[in-house]
């Protein structure tokens, strides 16, 4: 398929792609920071190859959201933003960007996307997952009060937020002590990602902010196929308070609704089948995850997964044309 539309594409700066070693053997590491780095002419060549037009791009993970100071948070968090900008005007026509955003500070997050988007046109933002607050130890989930202003500014820009995810950090990852394997995007990385998408669902966040669109990759973090047990759980046994959180819908309208998922990353054509079937196609966009993933193989199967050719095309393309307000 031609001109599909990918947005979870990841880029890094010389001081923040050492970040990224974790996610990577030691034999392939010199291959992913080259990818990293070059955000525009290796990234482009993919895209011709395999069809796709346009390209959202975001900072590396987890950067911004690991620098507890705030100040330090802000100046990477607009260094990055204005390398991006440049990066995109570069390749006008093919690429987009997502702003990094210093969630430490509430009125910065709002004035940095604010910033991002009416002056650098910037099409939403990309947040890798919970920030580290005081001395590192401290975590921030954004279904918090002190966020609400910001949720509100958000809605009123018109533009996603996409949660990335990222690992637990290791007070909160005993579970996974001597199984190294189960980090990253084998299965913490979708864990973590997910109770934090429910979180803001049962916090009563889209009650009030109705227009506002979260986006989730790797297929929705698996919530989309566990969506019948958490409702039913909280149907039956809160049946006396409601659905046992603050919230007035249940979290499958809430997934219908406001929640876009992507195929970055998770390139099975039963889960898409089944995405398609409990969210319904309008709700699903494609994605690749580069430079982790091979645009390559996301593009190849989706082009021959076993879906109708209309389907095909609003996932690939109509849906995030809709949502980003290309023609």
């Amino acid at each position: 398929m031609q001109g599909k539309i990918a947005l979870e594409e990841h880029f890094a700066m010389d001081d923040t792609v050492e970040q990224s070693v974790r996610f990577s053997s030691q034999k392939h590491w010199a291959e992913l920071r080259s990818r990293l780095l070059d955000a525009c002419d290796v990234r482009l060549a993919e895209m011709d190859r395999h069809g796709i037009e346009w390209m959202v791009i975001s900072l590396n993970s987890p950067t911004v959201q690991a620098i507890p100071d705030a100040v330090a948070a802000r100046e990477l968090a607009r260094r990055a933003n204005d390398a991006l900008a440049a990066h995109v005007a570069r390749r006008a026509g093919r690429f987009l960007g997502f702003a990094a955003l210093p969630m430490q500070d509430p009125d910065a997050a709002t004035a940095e996307l604010t910033r991002c988007v009416r002056e650098l046109g910037f099409r939403g933002a990309m947040v890798n997952g919970f920030t580290q607050t005081g001395d590192g130890s401290g975590l921030a989930y954004y279904d918090l009060p002190e966020y609400r202003p910001f949720w509100r500014v958000v809605e009123s820009l018109a533009v996603p937020f996409y949660l990335h995810p990222r690992n637990p950090l290791p007070v909160d990852a005993r579970i996974y002590d001597g199984h190294p394997w189960l980090y990253g995007p084998a299965w913490a990385f979708g864990q973590e990602t997910a109770v934090h998408a429910l979180r803001l669902m049962g916090s009563g966040l889209f009650d009030e902010c109705p227009g506002l669109r979260l986006v989730l990759g790797h297929m929705g973090e698996g919530l989309p196929y566990n969506l019948w047990r958490v409702d039913n759980a909280n149907a039956w046994l809160w049946r006396d308070v409601g659905h046992g959180y603050p919230a007035k819908k249940t979290i499958t309208e809430y997934m219908k609704e406001n929640v876009y998922i992507t195929t970055a990353g998770n390139f099975s054509t039963p889960v898409l089948k089944a995405a398609i079937e409990i969210l319904g196609e309008d709700r699903i966009l494609f994605s690749t995850d580069w430079p982790f993933e091979d645009i390559a193989d996301a593009a190849t199967w989706f082009d021959r997964a076993g879906i109708g050719e209309e389907t095909r095309r609003r996932i690939g393309r109509e849906n995030a044309a809709a949502l980003f307000g290309l023609d």
